[in-house]
């Protein structure tokens, strides 16, 4: 006899939905997530859907009615737990709209638990769409199979996040005039932290200065080659998670999870 199909099959459709999800729930769904399950994917009653709520975590939902303007699903088992992720956050200077879009989905790819946009004097942006900022994150996140969403903070002024910073979180700011090699102060570092990339012309003279004098702040050097605003936050983020984060058994047990279980 051949084997049962797996469900729910791994081409199930992944979205993002308001929480709380539960056993034996119903989810209704309309607008562009109707449309996509509908017109796109196709569904029909009895077809599988993953649903996350970035809160209980990933369910898999039967398909109970499929309609061209609303889809009701009804979860049948929960998956997975939300994950937990380190304690890190990526404080980046506003970049043009193109650039900070990719800032936003590889940060969430990489498992960051909150991005800070920040408006620096040489930002050649100021304003950040939180709709659209929202969006990118979730589809990242149903892309990749994650079930925790990063948390999206409001564009803040440089001096206004120096001036109210949390006294128990680590700065760690990328100087391009210098600094401890970043591999090696993130894997030195234990606790909560965060990292705080300049835009495309850096942070000017006074600014650097304030950064420096505040008391948790820890200068940092990228490498010898000039990196775009996204290109360091990136890479920088990426760095991290390898050596303090969650990709490192020896960084594994220094970051604390940042969970909304």
């Amino acid at each position: 006899m051949p084997a049962t199909p797996a469900w729910p099959p791994k081409s199930a459709p992944r979205l993002f939905v308001p929480p709380p999800l539960a056993q034996g729930s119903q989810c209704v769904l309309e607008g562009q997530q109707a449309h996509y399950l509908a017109r796109v994917m196709r569904v029909g009653p009895g077809d599988a859907v993953i649903l996350c709520d970035d809160q209980t975590g990933e369910w898999a939902a039967r398909v109970v009615s499929a309609g061209k303007r609303e889809i009701v699903l009804e979860t049948v088992e929960r998956l997975r737990a939300r994950e937990d992720v380190p304690d890190f956050w990526l404080c980046a200077a506003l970049l043009k709209k193109d650039r900070f879009d990719l800032v936003l989905e590889k940060a969430t790819e990489l498992g960051v638990a909150r991005i800070q946009p920040v408006v620096t004097r040489r930002c050649v942006a100021d304003k950040l769409n939180p709709e659209r900022a929202r969006t990118i994150l979730t589809e990242a996140a149903e892309q990749c199979a994650r079930t925790a969403l990063p948390e999206l903070a409001e564009p803040m002024k440089l001096e206004h996040l120096l001036r109210q910073w949390p006294e128990g979180r680590t700065l760690l700011f990328a100087d391009e005039t210098g600094g401890e090699p970043a591999a090696a102060m993130f894997a030195a570092h234990h606790g909560p932290a965060a990292l705080l990339i300049g835009p495309e012309g850096g942070f000017d003279e006074a600014e650097r200065a304030a950064i420096r004098a505040l008391p948790t702040a820890r200068p940092i050097t990228l490498g010898p080659r000039i990196l775009r605003g996204e290109t360091a936050a990136i890479a920088a983020a990426a760095l991290w998670m390898g050596t303090a984060g969650d990709w490192s058994t020896n960084g594994a047990g220094d970051w604390r999870a940042a969970s909304r279980n």
